[in-house]
């Protein structure tokens, strides 16, 4: 099985730590003014959604988890139940709102999405980078409040609440 040097380390990499998949969501390298270089990291377990922090030193390793990404095609909503389809298989996947964490707030019927399998199991989707949302509702700007950055509630076609500019 293939390893990550810790000068590979960065978000988003995918590692296994003793026997669970892990996603790296924050890797900092520390130089303390004595010593040897440390990366402290934050890493999501991927099958039960616990975060882990650790810290390693330079020349550490850690095993490549066994993740597969495919790119699957967001079908429908029902309650909280998201439905996907393999594009090249068919294959259909259910995943809960826990599992697609706030993905939920840009997904759109038809749309394009990677999905992460591990053990043919969905671990998570990521959206695309761009999505084109409507937006259904905002409040009016508030008048004379333009001296800094102000932004506002709007809610989405999705039916998501995001901060938008005034």
């Amino acid at each position: 099985m293939p390893s990550y040097n810790t000068s590979d380390f960065r978000k988003g990499l995918k590692v296994q730590i003793e026997g669970d998949p892990y996603i790296m969501i924050e890797c900092n390298f520390v130089k303390p003014g004595k010593g040897q270089a440390l990366y402290k990291c934050k890493l999501r377990n991927l099958t039960r959604g616990t975060v882990l922090e650790r810290t390693y030193k330079s020349g550490d390793s850690l095993d490549a988890a066994d993740i597969n990404e495919i790119d699957a095609q967001f079908l429908y909503q029902m309650g909280d139940t998201f439905s996907f389809m393999d594009n090249v298989s068919y294959e259909q996947y259910e995943l809960s709102r826990d599992v697609i964490d706030d993905a939920w707030k840009y997904l759109k019927e038809g749309m394009l999405c990677k999905m992460m399998l591990y053990n043919n199991n969905p671990m998570g989707i990521t959206p695309p980078n761009h999505v084109v949302l409507k937006v259904e509702y905002t409040e009016p700007a508030v008048r004379g409040n333009t001296a800094t950055n102000v932004t506002k509630p709007a809610k989405v076609d999705t039916g998501a609440e995001i901060m938008v500019p005034n």
